[in-house]
């Protein structure tokens, strides 16, 4: 295994490690909020489910990163080494202000950065492109409408009830978390399989494009013990900025949250976790009354989301340049 192999699958890793530290604070921050459980039973919760989801949905999300959206055939390890690192210093920066941006805005980004400065944009399948993208950038409407639908129809079922309710969200939150942070594991930890897969390809250690087990155990690894260790700036901005979270607030955030990404999980559609739990917050919250929601926040939040790609590419691209530059 080459040097640049080994630091590809390093800053992989790094990079899955990351994603669960940032997005560990998208699943526990309304629990938290709501008071359903203590900060470090439900990242405990929450880690434990987000290892065990790579095994249980497969790797169809791997294969859309990997294999789908750039020709490997002229791609070279330096590049996914500038890709990872553009992705990578991008989330740093969003996390340092606190923001919920996009990791796999961050890394699709990074890809057309890298691969656009060293092969050319042709190296980009335009097709698998367009389904990443348009899964990134359509799920969170989606997120938003069924979060207000699910709240809709669950204040209209719950109506005429006692108080007493509140305990029903509160434990009914244990099920819908597990269920949230599976499908995550399921998601997010496949774009790190599918970007070491790629980099063994290209690296000669894999003749096609075939997710290996080590692989898949690597990055639920990764992924969970990040969750483990938590994103406490972001549970701050998820948790308490948009409105004030009750129970029956945070279990519907996580119910529309778990079944928008199983379901991509299902089609093999990438999809950013911290856009769907934002939008289904906002929409939960939209459902009772639009002027809850400080929309100043969403507002801020969408500017992130929008600035990620172009700003991961072009930190990648300048990554490859530096290494093509002092390295020959």
């Amino acid at each position: 295994m080459s040097q640049e192999l080994i630091i590809v699958i390093g800053l992989a890793l790094l990079f899955g490690f990351l994603n669960g530290m940032r997005d560990s604070s998208n699943i526990v921050a309304t629990m938290i909020s709501s008071r359903a459980f203590s900060p470090r039973t439900a990242l405990t919760i929450t880690a434990l489910a987000e290892f065990f989801g790579p095994f249980l949905f497969g790797v169809v999300v791997a294969k859309t990163i990997g294999n789908d959206v750039v020709d490997a055939s002229i791609l070279t390890l330096r590049v996914m080494i500038a890709c990872l690192v553009g992705a990578i210093t991008w989330n740093t920066i969003v996390w340092f202000f606190g923001l919920p941006g996009s990791s796999s805005h961050a890394l699709i980004g990074g890809l057309i950065g890298a691969v656009g400065i060293s092969a050319g944009l042709t190296a980009i399948k335009v097709p698998g492109l367009i389904k990443v993208l348009a899964a990134l950038f359509l799920v969170p409407l989606l997120s938003f409408l069924l979060g207000f639908l699910i709240m809709r129809i669950i204040l209209f079922l719950a109506q005429a009830a006692s108080p007493r309710i509140n305990e029903f969200f509160k434990g009914g939150q244990f099920v819908t978390a597990v269920s949230m942070a599976l499908s995550h594991g399921a998601n997010d930890a496949q774009k790190t399989m599918g970007v070491i897969t790629l980099s063994l390809v290209i690296g000669g250690g894999l003749s096609s494009f075939k997710v290996q087990t080590w692989v898949v155990l690597a990055s639920a690894f990764a992924i969970a013990l990040g969750t483990g260790l938590g994103g406490w700036r972001l549970i701050r901005t998820l948790g308490s900025k948009f409105f004030k979270i009750r129970p029956v607030h945070s279990f519907s955030t996580q119910l529309t949250s778990a079944l928008v990404i199983i379901m991509a999980s299902l089609l093999g559609a990438p999809v950013s976790t911290s856009q769907v739990v934002s939008s289904a917050i906002i929409g939960v919250g939209s459902s009772e009354r639009l002027g809850k929601v400080r929309w100043s926040v969403a507002g801020d939040i969408l500017m992130a989301w929008i600035v990620t790609i172009p700003a991961s590419a072009l930190l990648a691209a300048g990554t490859y340049w530096v290494i093509q530059t002092l390295i020959k």
